[in-house]
């Protein structure tokens, strides 16, 4: 369903019981809602939350910023690389502004939040910013985006600025495809069936490039939120796969170190992306992580 959140219109997937624990998903760079397994989300509907997915602004179903044009990346990149400003047609913190949004449209006075990648890091935003809005809060294979930690190798990043060879269809799932293959799981490789077909019906849900390049000049503009991470009250678990190659599991130890209580779960063979095989293991992290929010209270 369509909703108005932050002044916009953001797309809202809202499963289980209406009288159950709240928990707000949100996804990565470019990514629908969609990209959070319905396995997964059937998992947390069982263990009592009411699980609420989102499309991000510019993604999915959601509210485009055409009118703001399309950044110029390699610019972004270069002033980013010597620590100039980096103008951005929205911030993080507006992202996080939607996502609490969300929860107002919604008569939500508190939720337990779940963030991966950049919605992870747009679930830091809203944590630090609005303690008293989060419950518990999840961090899956995200980052303070502090310039003291590794980056992604040559094959990650030739991979993430690669363009489909065609506009069609098959053209953009084959792009799609080659991507999760080099940033996906070594222990855990999906089924190459399954794979497609979720990739086929995310690509006729929406398939937005310019948006995914406003949300990355978006991230870039945002830079370290270490700074941040002492402002974060809400009993916080961080999730990350021990071979992520996007971003590395020193980011996952550096979100341990930052946030006061956190606790972790480094999962060997793991890399950017939520195995089939390890849903139920993450949804367990997330429960148990709500679980330490409802003892504090």
């Amino acid at each position: 369903m369509q909703i108005v959140a932050n002044g916009i219109g953001i797309e809202v997937d809202d499963r289980g019981l209406p009288g159950g624990e709240p928990l707000l998903l949100i996804m990565g760079l470019g990514m629908q809602l969609v990209a959070w397994p319905e396995e997964l989300v059937q998992h947390l509907v069982s263990r009592g939350f009411r699980v609420i997915r989102m499309d991000n602004r510019d993604a999915g179903l959601s509210q485009g910023f055409d009118h703001l044009g399309v950044p110029n990346l390699p610019l972004a990149a270069m002033r980013h690389l010597v620590h100039l400003p980096v103008g951005a047609p929205y911030l993080l913190p507006d992202m996080a502004a939607d996502a609490l949004g969300v929860l107002d449209a919604l008569g939500i006075p508190a939720a337990h939040v779940c963030g991966a990648s950049m919605g992870g890091m747009i679930a830091q935003h809203l944590a630090a910013r609005h303690p008293q809005r989060v419950k518990s809060l999840t961090l899956i294979m995200t980052t303070t985006g502090s310039r003291r930690l590794p980056q992604p190798g040559l094959r990650v990043r030739r991979a993430l600025i690669s363009r489909p060879d065609g506009k069609d269809e098959g053209a953009v799932v084959r792009h799609l495809e080659q991507v999760l293959k080099v940033i996906g799981s070594p222990a855990y490789p999906p089924d190459p069936a399954r794979l497609r077909q979720r990739l086929q019906a995310s690509v006729r849900r929406a398939w937005r490039p310019q948006g995914t390049a406003r949300q990355i000049v978006a991230v870039v503009a945002d830079g370290d939120r270490s700074a941040l991470m002492p402002l974060i009250e809400a009993p916080t678990h961080v999730i990350h796969g021990v071979a992520d190659p996007l971003v590395p599991v020193a980011s996952g130890h550096d979100l341990v170190k930052r946030i006061r209580g956190a606790t972790a779960d480094l999962i060997d063979g793991m890399g950017h992306d939520l195995p089939l095989q390890l849903l139920p293991r993450i949804g367990d992290g997330i429960a148990a992580n709500a679980a330490r929010s409802t003892s504090r209270a």
